[in-house]
């Protein structure tokens, strides 16, 4: 697995590690439990989350060009 394949993984885990966060926040919130960090949780979590697709997508247009066998 090249430096670059292990990147894209670990990002795309990334994204999907902060959306579970998100979906937590919101389930938790939505129960009687829920307070307003939970809410500050789901709110946190989308934004990492969309900055992290936005990388991703910045990291592949740029690694694209780069072949280096």
């Amino acid at each position: 697995m090249s430096l670059r394949s292990f990147h894209l993984v670990f990002i795309i885990a990334s994204v999907a590690l902060s959306l579970m966060m998100a979906a937590w926040g919101g389930v938790t919130y939505g129960t009687v439990r829920g307070t307003g960090w939970h809410l500050v949780t789901v709110v946190g979590a989308l934004v990492v989350a969309g900055l992290l697709a936005a990388y991703l997508v910045k990291f592949v247009q740029k690694t694209r060009e780069l072949r280096l066998d």
